[in-house]
């Protein structure tokens, strides 16, 4: 008679967990359609310490997977209540003016974006479709950066609030970027080096690369020829290129050179011989991908600045 009660309560109990599963799956589904037609902001910093806190040899899914379907119930409740909802911005962040930044002692290294909203494809259904922009390889590269030494001031201020207050269209966003570059200029005497990220807008398959079995979201540079001093940054950028591809065959496509009419031709370069423009990736990469790139271009990077601080 226990035994038949202790199987009934197993029964009973097992049929709890799968409802219990059942329902949680039914919510991330009712929750990927309302988000997958709605601007949703993620807070990128958060999402990059969770990515470096994981193992770098699991791939991104792995890791999401492995605490989307932890053991009980209560883990699960954890992960909605600490994990997940903490990387979603539920408002909009208030534009600081633009005389303000953080406070730093002496950063090295700035990297912004002249075209922040540049956005990635989410990994899979469990990222209930969450967009992380161009921003998320600023990230990368300043906690990499960071760690060997190179303090690093990433731009988090809004460049179409610059836009907006001068009256400038989206073509102008390389001006509204030279705000920002002028203002932290006169602000951090100490910076030398200066990366503006951006995305490419290719299809997949022309944005990745695969060596030894991973995937990478491909890198281009671009050199403004109309910058009177181009050879300059043509001569940093090069040292870069070929350091990448010989770490990380064809990760690079090269550097190309663009002029003439139609085109912006500078790209900020003039402001100093140690400005760059890269693009990591298209619109089709994932997470993992660009995690994968960023960390190649951080190590190469930091390779090629060492040079140049030593003599």
């Amino acid at each position: 008679m226990k035994k038949k009660f202790y199987s009934k309560t197993r029964k009973k109990h097992k049929v709890r967990k799968y409802l219990f599963l059942l329902l949680f799956v039914f919510g991330m589904y009712l929750t990927y359609q309302y988000l997958d037609d709605r601007p949703t902001k993620i807070n990128q910093k958060k999402l990059v310490k969770i990515l470096l806190s994981k193992n770098q040899e699991k791939s991104l899914m792995s890791s999401f997977l492995a605490m989307i379907f932890p053991t009980n119930e209560d883990q699960l409740v954890a992960l909605l209540e600490n994990n997940y909802q903490n990387l979603i911005i539920k408002e909009e962040p208030r534009v600081e003016p633009i005389t303000s930044q953080k406070e730093m002692s002496e950063p090295y290294i700035y990297i912004y974006n002249s075209h922040q909203t540049e956005e990635y494809t989410p990994n899979s259904f469990v990222e209930y479709s969450v967009r992380p922009t161009v921003m998320i390889n600023d990230y990368i590269l300043e906690e990499k950066f960071e760690e060997r030494g190179f303090p690093t001031l990433v731009e988090e201020r809004n460049i179409k609030e610059v836009l907006n207050q001068n009256g400038w269209n989206y073509a102008r966003s390389y001006q509204a970027s030279r705000v920002f570059l002028e203002d932290v200029r006169k602000n951090y005497s100490s910076l030398k080096y200066f990366i503006d990220v951006h995305r490419d807008s290719l299809g997949k398959d022309r944005t990745t690369v695969t060596i030894d079995n991973k995937n990478y979201a491909s890198i281009l540079f671009l050199i403004g020829l109309e910058n009177p001093n181009y050879q300059q940054n043509l001569e940093f950028t090069e040292k870069i290129n070929q350091k990448i591809n010989e770490k990380y065959p064809n990760l690079s496509k090269g550097i190309y050179k663009k002029e003439g009419p139609g085109v912006n031709g500078v790209y900020n370069q003039d402001f100093s011989p140690f400005t760059i423009l890269v693009e990591m990736g298209g619109p089709e990469n994932t997470i993992d991908e660009i995690l994968n790139t960023s960390l190649a271009f951080a190590d190469c990077f930091l390779e090629v600045i060492n040079e140049y601080e030593i003599h």
